[in-house]
């Protein structure tokens, strides 16, 4: 884990419209809550994606994972943790982490973001200011 950048922890409720026909929430839902966790996660770190899409550099999705421990299920508060694990020249690899009340972990989740040029969608290298 990065020592200058923070763990953001955010909760989330279970609605009816994430669980499946089993009775517990959708895998396409983690999707979703890793979303809301990456603009959590921007904000923290003073780069808001509406200021990162003015600058011309933008983080875009190369690669999600999901390990599945236990299910959620509806009107559970999901408790929830994302941080950058590693920041490399164009890319940063993000770690998420999902518990439910009691505390157990339910989910984690790795993401890889490349940092493209908005306009041309090439590879942009970060410099000294941008890391």
């Amino acid at each position: 884990m990065s020592d200058s950048l923070p763990i953001v922890r955010y909760t989330i409720p279970v609605h009816t419209f994430q669980v499946d026909f089993g009775g517990v929430v959708s895998n396409t839902v983690y999707v979703q809550w890793m979303e809301i966790g990456r603009n959590e996660l921007l904000n923290a770190i003073g780069m808001p994606i509406d200021e990162a899409w003015e600058t011309g550099i933008v983080p875009v999705l190369v690669h999600t994972t999901i390990d599945y421990k236990r299910p959620f299920r509806l009107a559970e508060t999901v408790h929830a943790q994302v941080w950058i694990s590693e920041l490399r020249n164009t890319s940063a690899v993000m770690q998420h982490r999902f518990f439910n009340a009691d505390g157990q972990l339910c989910a984690t989740g790795h993401q890889v973001g490349l940092f493209v040029d908005r306009h041309t969608m090439k590879p942009h290298r970060l410099d000294a200011d941008q890391r």
